[in-house]
C-alpha cells in the first residue's frame, strides 16, 4: 500500500515544481513577453497594409511604355536626389521586373555610436519613382513609419540593436522553457482530464476563473508548436550561436557558411563608367525575367560602411518571400559577372537559414501562414495576461482563507 501511494505522489511533486518554475517566469518576463508577441502581431500583415496605402504610387501609371526607354541609373539618381534634397546619398534602389512598376530610391544610414533607435539611424526613408521621366511620385519616412517602429520595439525594445536584441532574446528563452513546461502541467492525467484540455465546454460554467484557466490552458496548448518555431527562428537574429547550430543541423553537418569575399573587382577602376550600373541591370534582367526584382548598392560611401572587395545584388524572385533568392557579384568597373549563386546551388542548411525571416513572419506560404503567425502571436500575446489573472485568483483566494 505505502509503495503504492508513493509512486503516485511521485509526478504531483515534479509537476508542482515544474508549476512554481512556470509561474517565476511567468511573472519575470511575462510583460516582456506581451509586448515582444503583439508587436509581432501588429508587424505581420505591414506588406498587405502599404500595398494597401500605397497602391497609386507603387505603379507610376506610364503610358504607352512599351515605345518608351526607361532611364540610365545615374540619370534616375541625380534626378531623385534633386527633388528630394538630403543631406546623405542615396544608399540603394529597389528595381521590379515589371515595368509598370515604380523604382523604389533608398536612403538609409546607420550609426554604430549610439544607445538607441532614433540615433542609430539618422535616416531611413524610400522614394517611389517613375523610372521613365524620373519624376518623385511620394516619399515615405520610413524610419518614423508606424511598422519600423513597431518592427524595432519588437527587435531591441528601440534600443541599439547590438545590445538591444539580448533584452529581447533572453526572455524568448525563458518563454521557450516556459511553453515546455507549459506542456508538461498541460499534459492530462486520465480521459476525464484529457477531455476538458482539448476544447472549451463552457456550457455549464459562469466562473470567469474556469474560463481564464481554459483559455490559458487550451489556446496555450493549440499555439504551442507554432510558438516554438516562431521563438527560435527569433532567436537566430539574436545569438549567432543559434544561426550556426540551425546551418549546421540542416547542412548536415557543413560548418563553413559558403564564403565569396575571395571573388574580388578584375578590371582597374578606369574602365568604370556612368553605364556601368546599367550594363549590370540589363544583366540581371535577361537573366531573371521571372523575379520579382532586385536590389542595387549605389556604391556611395555610407557611415558604416568599408570598402568593398566586390559588388554584390541580391535577387528576390517572389513578391511575398524572400527565402527564393539570388545573390549575384559584379566587377563594379567594368560590370562583368563573375559569380551568380541561386537556390538550385544552395545546400539544405543555406536555404533554412534563407527562410528563416519568412518563417519568422509567417510569409513562407503567403496569406495562410501569415494568419497563423498573427493569430499565434495574438495567443502568445494573451498567455502572460490569463496566466497572471490565473495567479491573481489564487492569490486573493489564499488571502481570503488566512483571513
Amino acid at each position: 500500500m505505502k509503495k503504492k501511494h508513493h509512486h503516485k505522489k511521485k509526478p504531483n511533486i515534479f509537476k508542482k515544481w515544474i508549476g512554481k518554475i512556470h509561474l517565476w517566469l511567468g511573472l519575470s518576463v511575462g510583460v516582456l513577453i506581451f509586448i515582444i508577441s503583439i508587436t509581432g502581431a501588429l508587424y505581420v500583415f505591414k506588406d498587405e497594409i502599404e500595398n494597401m496605402t500605397r497602391k497609386d504610387v507603387i505603379y507610376h501609371h506610364e503610358q504607352n511604355i512599351d515605345k518608351k526607354q526607361i532611364l540610365p541609373i545615374r540619370v534616375l539618381e541625380k534626378a531623385v536626389a534633386e527633388q528630394v534634397k538630403e543631406k546623405y546619398p542615396i544608399h540603394w534602389v529597389n528595381i521590379p521586373m515589371d515595368k509598370k512598376m515604380s523604382y523604389l530610391f533608398y536612403w538609409y544610414e546607420h550609426n554604430v555610436d549610439s544607445w538607441n533607435y532614433f540615433d542609430e539611424y539618422p535616416i531611413y526613408k524610400v522614394a517611389y519613382v517613375n523610372p521613365y521621366n524620373g519624376k518623385v511620385l511620394r516619399t515615405y519616412d520610413e524610419k518614423n513609419g508606424f511598422f519600423n517602429i513597431v518592427k524595432m520595439i519588437h527587435w531591441s525594445y528601440l534600443l541599439k540593436q547590438d545590445w538591444g536584441k539580448y533584452l529581447t532574446g533572453i526572455p524568448v528563452i525563458i518563454f521557450i522553457i516556459m511553453l515546455i513546461s507549459g506542456i508538461i502541467l498541460w499534459w492530462p492525467k486520465n480521459k476525464a482530464a484529457r477531455k476538458q484540455r482539448f476544447s472549451f465546454s463552457w456550457k455549464n460554467i459562469k466562473s470567469w476563473k474556469r474560463k481564464n484557466y481554459d483559455l490559458h490552458n487550451i489556446l496555450g496548448f493549440y499555439a504551442s508548436i507554432f510558438a516554438l518555431i516562431f521563438s527560435i527562428t527569433g532567436l537566430f537574429y539574436a545569438f549567432l550561436i543559434v544561426q550556426s547550430m540551425i546551418y549546421v543541423v540542416f547542412s548536415g553537418g557543413e560548418t563553413q557558411y559558403p564564403d565569396f569575399s575571395h571573388i574580388k573587382t578584375k578590371a582597374p577602376i578606369e574602365v568604370r563608367t556612368d553605364i556601368t550600373l546599367d550594363k549590370i541591370i540589363y544583366t540581371i534582367q535577361e537573366k531573371y525575367p521571372n523575379s520579382y526584382g532586385f536590389s542595387l548598392d549605389l556604391g556611395h560611401e555610407h557611415m558604416d560602411d568599408h570598402t568593398h572587395p566586390n559588388f554584390e545584388v541580391f535577387v528576390k524572385h517572389l513578391s511575398y518571400s524572400y527565402h527564393k533568392n539570388s545573390s549575384l557579384i559584379f566587377d563594379e568597373n567594368s560590370g562583368e559577372l563573375l559569380h551568380s549563386h541561386d537556390p538550385k546551388d544552395k545546400n539544405m542548411g543555406e536555404k533554412v537559414v534563407a527562410a528563416n525571416y519568412d518563417i519568422h513572419v509567417g510569409a513562407i506560404l503567403g496569406l495562410p501562414t501569415k494568419i497563423i503567425a498573427f493569430v499565434v502571436s495574438i495567443i502568445c500575446a494573451s498567455l502572460p495576461v490569463t496566466g497572471f489573472l490565473i495567479w491573481w485568483g489564487r492569490r486573493k483566494k489564499k488571502v481570503a482563507k488566512g483571513l
